[in-house]
């Protein structure tokens, strides 16, 4: 009979444990999160453009990419390029859900811009633990290179 009992109450412990858990997929299906830009290649705040369109300072523009919908919420990217080179990489809005999110994308965002700004273009390596996210930035920064051609 103790038996039982505890396997019982093991059971309702686990059923509960698995419905309680939140996923990223629970709540707002979207979030958007502060603007994430990296030291030297953060965007100024100040600098207000329409996207695509050329900057009050000669020859510098800030393009933002389309928003890149992934299954954890939308990826979109914004740049800034001077003479047709790329200094500054700002994610307008990424996947923040939940503290999961949040932890993946503080660590792969600033890699992604960091490699964006050295490679040039759009051609970048994919963060490991952070697949969808790079996906979502690399679809995002395309189409703002695209715009700004």
């Amino acid at each position: 009979m103790k038996r039982i009992v505890l396997w019982l109450l093991g059971t309702v412990s686990a059923v509960v444990l698995m419905f309680g858990y939140h996923t990223s997929t629970s709540g707002p299906e979207a979030s958007v999160g502060p603007t994430i830009g990296g030291g030297i290649n953060e965007a100024p705040a100040t600098t207000p453009t329409t996207p695509g369109t050329p900057s009050s300072k000669s020859g510098t523009s800030t393009i933002t990419g389309a928003v890149a919908q992934t299954q954890w919420g939308p990826v979109q990217v914004q740049l800034t390029e001077q003479a047709g080179k790329i200094t500054a990489v700002n994610v307008v809005q990424y996947p923040n859900g939940n503290r999961r999110d949040a932890e993946i994308n503080d660590y792969a965002l600033p890699i992604l811009i960091n490699e964006t700004v050295q490679a040039q273009s759009a051609q970048i390596d994919m963060v490991s633990g952070a697949t969808v996210t790079s996906d979502g930035y690399v679809r995002s920064l395309q189409s703002a290179l695209d715009k700004g051609k």
